[in-house]
């Protein structure tokens, strides 16, 4: 028995063993151990991390077509006098490219920018320096349209499907300095039936832009 464990062992000896042994690796040199499982791991990680995006991606509303945007204009004063302007259509679906264009405007105490969608819903904006006010008209449009979910986003309002959140949310004090109180334009916002570009006539023409918005309404055939 003894003799066959030695002819083994021989055997083992003369062909060696080329795999490299511990000593042989340099200190931080891991590589040619080839642990399995290290890639896998790492690929399951990444299939995670893209769902979760693909999820997030799911969520967010799709942009709105160009036949579904009533009207994007901006309104500020120039000189004292009430003064308007037509902005790109594509601004109605990007809220924060729209608040940089509003903010290149040199209007006197800031610019207004109007946003209004498919007659169901419209977005105010008045930035005035780093100052940015927003009232959205009704807080369930975060639900279906990309630049009411940035808005409320910017709000800080969390929206869901329950329609007791329907109703406008914002900063209803934004024209209290131009004479719309805060308590006279949260009573004008509460009419959920209101046409939303009949609405934001309503409240443009309180605060001095009555003429202004109407000639720049035309220009999108309203």
């Amino acid at each position: 028995m003894s003799g066959r464990v030695e002819d083994f062992d021989a055997q083992l000896a003369d062909h060696g063993d080329d795999r490299p042994g511990l000593d042989d690796l340099e200190v931080d040199d891991y590589s040619a151990l080839q642990l399995d499982g290290g890639d896998d791991d790492e690929d399951a990680d990444d299939d995670e991390a893209s769902d979760d995006d693909a999820d997030d991606g799911d969520d967010y509303p799709d942009d709105a077509l160009e036949d579904e945007i009533d009207l994007v204009v901006a309104l500020y004063r120039e000189d004292g006098n009430p003064a308007s302007v037509a902005l790109p259509k594509d601004l109605a679906n990007d809220f924060d490219e729209l608040i940089e264009q509003l903010r290149r405007i040199p209007g006197e105490a800031g610019t207004i920018g109007l946003v209004s969608i498919d007659s169901d819903f419209f977005v105010l904006v008045r930035v005035r320096g780093k100052k940015v006010e927003v009232l959205l008209s009704d807080a369930l449009a975060a639900n279906d349209w990309p630049i009411a979910r940035d808005a409320a986003d910017f709000l800080g309002e969390d929206v869901d499907d329950d329609e007791s959140d329907a109703g406008a949310v914002g900063d209803f004090d934004m024209f209290a300095d131009a004479g719309l109180s805060e308590f006279d334009l949260e009573q004008l916002c509460s009419d959920l039936d209101a046409d939303p570009v009949d609405l934001a006539a309503d409240i443009l023409g309180k605060i001095g832009f009555k003429s202004a918005f109407k000639k720049v309404a035309s220009s999108f055939g309203l």
